[in-house]
């Protein structure tokens, strides 16, 4: 069920559960900023889901209250996230749904990652 984004972090979201190894994940990298970890339903050949570790509900959220270092923290993550996977020379895609019309359904920021296909339209028609 798609969420609202504006609403104030809940620290029972799955992807806190996650943070906080209360869930097990298949884990890809981690690094003091971020968590990423391989979507349980992939929708291409490569699906990694990249969180923040602080408490994001949004990228509106992050950009807004995320400090400067936790910020460039995350975006290099999921660079390196993207180089490491192999992704970079033949392309991939990033998501970041944000509130109940994209579609969010986890109330905690996070990255989708795509690649290892040709990904055609960005949106459906």
């Amino acid at each position: 069920m798609p969420i609202d984004a504006t609403l104030p972090y809940d620290e029972s979201n799955i992807f806190a559960r996650i943070l906080r190894g209360e869930i097990p994940s298949r884990k890809v990298y981690e690094d003091a900023f971020a968590l990423a970890f391989h979507d349980i339903s992939p929708q291409a050949p490569t699906h990694i889901l990249v969180i923040p570790k602080g408490p994001y509900v949004s990228w509106d959220d992050f950009s807004e209250r995320a400090s400067d270092a936790e910020i460039a923290g995350f975006v290099r993550a999921v660079g390196k996230i993207a180089r490491d996977a192999g992704l970079v020379a033949p392309g991939y895609r990033l998501l970041a749904n944000v509130g109940a019309d994209s579609g969010q359904e986890v109330p905690h920021l996070h990255v989708h990652l795509f690649g290892g296909r040709r990904l055609g339209p960005m949106l459906a028609r």
